[in-house]
């Protein structure tokens, strides 16, 4: 259960960040709701995340929170707001795929 909240946590973290990148785009009242989705995504991200390293530890419970957070942020780019998807992009996002596995692997 407590990798499923990391996860989730996670994920809290890509929509929060997915929010900002909205919130950029819109303007007025517009902005101001993908802003208010930004602060509630952290806010559940941030809660999630408190509660699993309660039983995690903590430096492997914030790598893999972060990375599920660069690595969901870098695919909402790619493909929401159609940044560029270069190779070495995608290599280097593939090795932090792996890194992140391996840190669940080697932690009890």
């Amino acid at each position: 259960m407590k990798w499923i909240l990391l996860i989730i946590a996670g994920l809290f973290e890509v929509a929060f960040a997915a929010c900002l990148g909205k919130a950029k785009e819109e303007s007025g009242a517009i902005a101001n709701y993908w802003y208010l989705g930004f602060l509630v995504c952290l806010t559940i991200s941030m809660v999630l995340l408190v509660k699993v390293t309660q039983v995690l530890p903590i430096g492997t419970a914030y790598a893999v929170w972060t990375g599920i957070g660069a690595v969901g942020t870098v695919l909402v780019g790619i493909f929401v707001f159609k940044e560029p998807a270069s190779f070495w992009r995608l290599f280097f996002l593939t090795t932090l795929i792996t890194s992140i596995v391996g840190l669940k692997l080697v932690s009890h």
